[in-house]
């Protein structure tokens, strides 16, 4: 059998709306309920599971590989919502997109402060090596 990705869980103060947070920015279908989740499913059926917590939040990364229509559609939500955004995990490049391996990937916050990148081209596909 061959190894795919299935699912993570994210911690969330407010999983319905976090969940409806991340599907509505990507363009993916409504997130749906299971048991104590929010699933926000991806077109190659990985789930993101978002769950309600009271504890600590640790921030995380979820990156995310998208069309070149995809991307203009999701940057031009993260700018009509005045989102801040960043060409680098570190967040020391505001309000820029980066170019790695001749493609287009930028970072964003979700509400819980998980940090979101979306890219066009897969890090490493076109030579790029930080």
């Amino acid at each position: 059998m061959a190894i795919h990705f299935n699912h993570t869980i994210l911690l969330a103060r407010d999983s319905k709306a976090s969940a409806d947070f991340l599907a509505d920015m990507s363009g993916l279908p409504a997130p749906r309920r299971w048991g104590p989740f929010y699933m926000v499913t991806t077109d190659n059926d990985a789930n993101l599971d978002y769950m309600d917590t009271e504890g600590e939040i640790v921030r995380q990364h979820y990156a995310f590989l998208v069309g070149d229509g995809e991307f203009e559609a999701i940057f031009n939500r993260i700018r009509e919502r005045n989102l801040r955004y960043w060409a680098d995990p570190g967040q020391r490049k505001p309000s820029e997109t980066n170019d790695h391996d001749s493609g287009r990937g930028v970072y964003f916050e979700d509400p819980n402060g998980h940090l979101v990148e979306i890219i066009t081209r897969p890090y490493g596909s076109g030579g790029w090596n930080p």
